[in-house]
């Protein structure tokens, strides 16, 4: 069944309306949907339903619902990746594979050893990966559509992760804790996660130390040392383990 988003506040009491023109193109042209049609459509905050088309109207389209039902896919963890900006498309696999795995919201962070310099045409990029975000949400249909925020610097991710529960940060030259012993460590289970990941090259070893010292908990991932676009993933994985199942 396919699943669109919408405002909360395009919810009615009986019906709910899709205002968004691309949403509207994707349905009528593409997916050649009709009155008679069910779909599913997440408001966004809490609810999702299962609705039927009953109008086309040039600037939307009205479904009627017949199900509603509290998310079933979203987790009730909140997690954050603090991603080091990688070169090339590697963002975009970050993105894609994350968003599956259940990630709240994504920070492309500007570190020491980012190869990427060029700040100023980041808002294209951004846009572009916030499509990206879109998409995969709509395939592994979950409940939000996780936020990609625009770029920060290191130290405005120190001011950052101050707000979260749990911060941790796999750190390649951890040795004697692992991720496993962190989390099941924990006397009370988190609620607000932050995941901290640098860029290919790993972070320069004042950043660590900084990291440490603002209250990062270093943990070792494993044996081997991860990519920058799998690192991610990995952690992500081993909390939502942990925590959601």
């Amino acid at each position: 069944m396919n699943r669109f988003f919408v405002d909360a506040k395009e919810v009615l009491d009986n019906t709910i309306r899709i205002t968004d023109q691309n949403d509207m193109k994707h349905m009528l042209k593409v997916l050649r949907l009709g009155i008679g049609d069910i779909i599913s459509i997440s408001d966004s905050v809490e609810f999702e339903y299962e609705a039927e088309i009953v109008a086309i109207e040039k600037d939307y389209v009205e479904a009627r619902i017949m199900d509603k039902q509290k998310f079933a896919r979203e987790p009730e963890l909140e997690i954050t990746l603090f991603q080091g900006i990688p070169k090339q498309g590697k963002m975009e696999t970050i993105i894609q594979k994350t968003v599956e795995l259940g990630v709240n919201s994504i920070v492309p962070v500007f570190t020491d050893r980012t190869i990427v310099v060029d700040h100023g045409n980041f808002n294209k990029k951004i846009e572009r990966w916030q499509k990206i975000s879109d998409e995969a949400v709509k395939q592994c249909k979950r409940g939000i559509i996780p936020k990609i925020n625009s770029q920060i610097t290191f130290s405005e991710m120190l001011e950052d992760i101050t707000k979260y529960d749990l911060i941790l940060f796999p750190y390649e030259n951890e040795v004697k804790r692992s991720i496993k012993e962190c989390l099941r460590g924990l006397v009370v289970k988190p609620k607000k996660v932050a995941i901290i990941i640098g860029p290919e090259g790993g972070f320069s070893d004042s950043e660590a130390r900084i990291l440490i010292k603002s209250g990062a908990q270093s943990v070792s991932l494993g044996k081997t040392i991860l990519r920058t676009e799998t690192a991610g993933m990995a952690a992500i994985a081993m909390v939502m383990y942990e925590h959601e199942m």
